[in-house]
């Protein structure tokens, strides 16, 4: 019997709780975005989510999307710019869903990865959450200077990880 190799590379603690994010991803029904998040106490996965309508709720497939537009003002290049956003408020984010899932126990000193760069309203809730670090693959552009500026206010170490490829079956077309 020939002993199995032992010199075979592993993922990095880090691609791996990413690619479980991608995979948890996949049970999203949203036609526009798929998120998914997991927690982590050091090595240990504590809870999984992905974004969604409320439990027994029609979703976008089903129903379709609930389109709002938002408007915010930013500077941009010295000067005062109306930015329009438009997001879905069927779903519930995956951030959401996972807070709304775990124990504040269990979040307390954890690490949250999530597919994609937490939007404003998740970056408060995360930041209430007693993580203390965020960890993400895709850039929100839409929210992400004052995303990043809250995570520094408040000590969570929060970062893109990069280099990183999701897995293949997990992949869909973003649309804005």
């Amino acid at each position: 019997m020939k002993a199995a190799r032992t010199d075979a590379i592993r993922k990095d603690w880090d691609t791996y709780f990413m690619d479980i994010a991608y995979m948890v991803s996949t049970r999203s029904r949203c036609p526009r975005r798929h998120v998914g998040a997991v927690l982590v106490q050091g090595k240990k996965l504590l809870g999984t989510a992905y974004n969604g309508a409320p439990m027994g709720a029609p979703d976008c497939l089903e129903a379709g999307c609930m389109i709002t537009e938002e408007a915010e003002w930013r500077n941009v290049d010295g000067q005062e710019q109306m930015i329009k956003k438009q997001r879905c408020i069927r779903t519930i984010h995956a951030e959401q869903n996972l807070l709304l899932f775990t124990d504040r126990a269990d979040r307390e000193g954890s690490i949250v990865y999530v597919t994609d760069q937490p939007c404003w309203t998740c970056a408060n809730m995360l930041a209430n959450s007693g993580v203390t670090e965020i960890v993400y693959d895709r850039v929100y552009l839409k929210d992400s200077d004052k995303v990043h500026d809250l995570m520094e206010q408040k000590g969570i170490r929060f970062r893109r990880l990069d280099p990183y490829s999701p897995p293949p079956q997990t992949e869909m077309e973003i649309m804005p």
